[in-house]
């Protein structure tokens, strides 16, 4: 938080007055209040304080030595040791009483002068007429001394109520004082220093006085992931401007980003670390960028993040996502921060998407504010065309090295794709999302892998061939005979591609049998076999083993 002095002196100045009345009070409960008392839990007022309080205080005391002096001579009648197995408490139901260990009190059956009050888990709780005639006179006192300074303690009570404005004006002193050393501290010991930004007028004032305001974090960082020991975090540049109503002028920059890209590739990360700064800058604090961050000031940061139910309230994931983003469109405004990641995500894919694209272009036609919105929906990315100038796709970059294999030997991947997570955010649109990687990542079984990327592929095909199948009328379903539901293919198929199958596996034992090849070599000469062979490639069976 950054201060001038005059404000340093301000708060001395507080402080100082605080702890001039707060003396008058410390002197004040040091004069009244017995200390040495609290530590046997007893909260008293002195009995120096009063005459009467005085005299019963040394009445008190008297018999408390004439107790520890009985307890000593039974210790001495019964030959048990003081400290261990017979000892002197004040019960709270029996008052001042003698406990004898379990193990330990058969020594007082059949004495007389010894009288058994309870037998509990912890020992066997007796008395002797000296000590019953002296525990009903220390009762009596202390209940004396009670009522006698009743009256002294509430007193005290209402004298102390009165510093009560003192004690609220110094703990805020005190919570402002935390407040700026404690952004201090941040922003100092930070991996990279934070640095001041400069603030501008909300945006219906900037547009209105026709000041830029706008939003500009050059190599922005999450506040809390950059302090983690094990992470080198990759900084991200942020540009929002405030959106202009005025569709004659043209905007000066996004005000609406829309972020595509991988599972785990830092999207979430991104936006979310956007709204950290934008309210740390609001509370005072420096923010985790480069030098000459600008920041609009914002009426409400509106975020609808994470994937949370309510059992209790009767609210799945997803109306709680719905509800979230209700309150959003109410509440946003032109001058407001909206932060949305993975809109859509708990109902059927074609339902999210039309959530998701109309949530969107309300927030960019109706509302105006500067947004944020990651997504796994690719086809979102096409409000940048509608919206030119004011609607910008980013994407986080990830690098793909080598190609989708075969299948795999041996347990060993053969030309298994490997994706690299960069977390850069770029200009763009990224066309993949790299989920089955992430399923890879935590050590899928393979066939289930296999399965995915499979079932995924035929998605894939089916909504590219949906269009041309609805434009070909009757004719594009025609299908002939005994054709495979829903991609099967028929006996006809397996039989065929059975018998060729054969034939592929008979020549290449004829070639490899007896040659002293390796098991790499015998490998390779059946690829090759299978990729000369077209007809046994396009069958559909065979489509269907090489897809396991």
């Amino acid at each position: 938080m950054w201060t001038d002095g005059f404000e340093a002196v301000q708060i001395l100045t507080r402080l100082q007055d605080a702890a001039g009345n707060l003396g008058k009070l410390q002197e004040m409960v040091e004069t009244t209040v017995d200390l040495d008392a609290i530590d046997r839990h007893e909260y008293i007022i002195k009995p120096e304080f009063d005459e009467g309080l005085k005299i019963i205080r040394k009445k008190i005391d008297k018999l408390e030595r004439d107790i520890r002096a009985e307890h000593q001579r039974v210790c001495d009648d019964l030959n048990q040791d003081p400290e261990k197995k017979l000892l002197l408490e004040n019960h709270r139901v029996h008052g001042w009483s003698l406990r004898l260990t379990r193990n330990e009190a058969g020594c007082i059956r059949n004495k007389k002068q010894y009288q058994e009050i309870a037998t509990q888990k912890n020992g066997v709780h007796f008395t002797t007429t000296a000590l019953a005639g002296m525990r009903r006179d220390f009762d009596q006192l202390s209940e004396n001394y009670n009522r006698t300074q009743s009256g002294l303690v509430n007193e005290v009570v209402t004298v102390a109520a009165s510093y009560t404005p003192v004690i609220e004006r110094l703990a805020s002193v005190l919570s402002h004082l935390d407040v700026i050393v404690a952004f201090s501290h941040a922003s100092i010991h930070a991996p990279i220093p934070y640095t001041r930004p400069k603030l501008y007028p909300r945006a219906s004032e900037c547009i209105a006085q026709s000041i830029p305001g706008s939003t500009s974090l050059l190599e922005a960082r999450h506040p809390c992931l950059e302090q983690q020991d094990d992470v080198s975090f990759i900084t991200n540049d942020v540009h929002l401007s405030p959106s202009n109503p005025d569709t004659t002028v043209p905007a000066t920059g996004p005000s609406f980003l829309i972020i595509t890209g991988p599972n785990m590739g830092g999207k979430s990360t991104y936006i979310r670390q956007l709204a950290c700064i934008a309210l740390l800058a609001q509370t005072g604090c420096f923010v985790p960028a480069a030098q000459g961050a600008t920041l609009t000031i914002y009426d409400s940061i509106l975020a609808r993040v994470g994937a949370s139910d309510s059992q209790l309230k009767g609210v799945s994931t997803f109306m709680a996502e719905m509800l979230e983003t209700a309150n959003i469109l109410k509440s946003a405004t032109r001058d407001s921060l909206i932060v949305i990641d993975e809109l859509g995500r708990g109902t059927s894919t074609y339902d999210g998407f039309g959530l998701a694209w109309a949530i969107a272009e309300h927030i960019v036609s109706r509302i105006g504010a500067q947004a944020v919105f990651a997504t796994h929906f690719h086809e979102l990315t096409r409000l940048g065309d509608m919206y030119a100038g004011q609607v910008k796709n980013l994407h986080v970059v990830a690098h793909v090295g080598g190609e989708e294999g075969e299948g795999q030997q041996d347990g060993n991947s053969g030309g298994k794709r490997e994706v690299t997570l960069l977390y850069r955010v770029e200009p763009g649109v990224s066309d993949q999302s790299f989920g089955i990687h992430v399923a890879e990542l935590v050590r899928f079984p393979q066939k289930v892998i296999n399965m995915a990327k499979r079932k995924a592929a035929e998605l894939e095909d089916f909504e590219g061939d949906k269009g041309s199948d609805r434009a070909g009328g009757d004719d594009a379903m025609e299908i002939d005979g005994d054709t495979a539901k829903e991609g099967k293919p028929t006996a006809e198929d397996v039989e065929m591609g059975t018998r060729m199958l054969k034939q592929v596996l008979k020549q290449w034992k004829a070639e490899v049998e007896g040659k002293g090849l390796s098991r790499e070599e015998q490998v390779r000469k059946m690829r090759e076999l299978v990729k000369e062979n077209q007809e046994l490639l396009a069958s559909p069976f065979f489509k269907e083993i090489r897809a396991l």
